[in-house]
């Protein structure tokens, strides 16, 4: 059986092509109770108009692309769904892909999306070296990216201010009376890393203390990967540290997990702080003092900046950082 038609429509109804298009499309031409009927009608037989027949004549799609550089990280989940939310409220649907922290998927998912005709493109992306891989893409349709601080480079992105939340995050810990802070899970080729570690050594240097940082090799910043880094300084015996700053959320209840499995107590041996503020962080059993990154104003204020740039692609590109703030939970004690 195949899709439902306007002819299909107008012949149940009993009225013209013409009249049930004009319905459907707002036309003052015919009253209100034919168009209330006719409406009803469509909803009764299924009629789903032809989007891809509206968007040739209107040269407008409403379908805005999301590229998330990995769907099952919780801040980026978190973050998609506050972008689907807000993107269906200002009138758009949002397709999303995932490009698995790979820049060649990356760059093969952003073709798709070309191809689909999308109006705009957000990105949260691999990594800083995405701009450079995407360039000769990002030309042909307006785009925003998301998470990843691009600093000078021409393009429109949203971040939060990652030096700010951890230089935060260890004056807050040195407050509690910590004078051994380690950081903990910094990715050498992640431009958003870096930012995190650079707040840290300027509270560091700020402050007397003497930095000290686990350097993660792994592509991801997950759980997984957070476990496997702290078994490895755990198991190395010179773990003499009062409080662990992580890199990430995810990286910290990983930690959390490896230190319980080495004997120690959180917070009672070992003060820990993550970054994101995800929602399991908040769990009664994990408790997790953290850096908010606020997920909801980010994703608002990257479907606004999008739709700018659709509206109106002539404009110079638009930045915006996002402050952060200190969340206290139970995982940092006072000495």
């Amino acid at each position: 059986m195949g899709s439902i038609t306007l002819k299909d429509v107008a012949k149940v109804a009993g009225v013209s092509y013409a009249t049930v298009s004009r319905a459907l499309s707002g036309s003052p031409e015919i009253g209100e109770d034919t168009r209330a009927r006719i409406l009803k009608l469509c909803e009764e037989m299924g009629y789903t108009p032809n989007a891809v027949a509206r968007s040739m004549v209107m040269r407008r799609t409403n379908i805005i692309g999301l590229i998330v550089a990995s769907i099952d990280n919780p801040f980026m989940s978190e973050l998609t769904t506050h972008l689907e939310i807000y993107s269906r409220r200002c009138g758009y649907n949002l397709m999303v892909c995932n490009s698995s922290y790979d820049p060649e998927l990356e760059k093969e998912v952003f073709s798709v999306l070309l191809g689909r005709q999308v109006d705009g493109i957000i990105i949260i992306p691999v990594g800083n070296e995405s701009y450079d891989s995407l360039k000769v893409l990002t030309a042909q349709v307006p785009t925003v990216f998301i998470s990843e601080n691009m600093q000078d480079l021409p393009e429109n992105y949203i971040a939060v201010d990652n030096r700010q939340g951890t230089e935060a995050a260890t004056e807050y810990l040195y407050s509690l009376g910590h004078r051994k802070i380690l950081y903990f899970g910094c990715r050498a080729h992640s431009v958003t890393h870096q930012l995190r570690l650079e707040g840290y050594l300027t509270a560091c240097k700020k402050l007397g203390l003497v930095p000290a940082v686990v350097h993660s090799t792994m592509e991801r910043s997950s759980q997984d990967a957070g476990y496997l880094l702290a078994n490895t300084y755990f198991d190395g015996g010179q773990h003499d540290h009062t409080a662990m700053l992580c890199a990430s959320d995810a990286l910290a209840i990983g930690a959390m997990q490896s230190a319980i499995e080495h004997g120690l107590s959180i917070p009672h041996d070992l003060s820990v702080v993550g970054f994101d503020n995800i929602s399991y962080a908040a769990l009664p059993q994990i408790n997790l003092t953290t850096i908010d990154q606020p997920k909801q104003r980010m994703a608002t204020a990257a479907v606004d900046m999008l739709i700018d740039r659709i509206k109106h692609p002539e404009q110079d590109h638009s930045r915006l950082i996002v402050p952060t703030t200190l969340i206290e939970r139970g995982s940092c004690r006072k000495l």
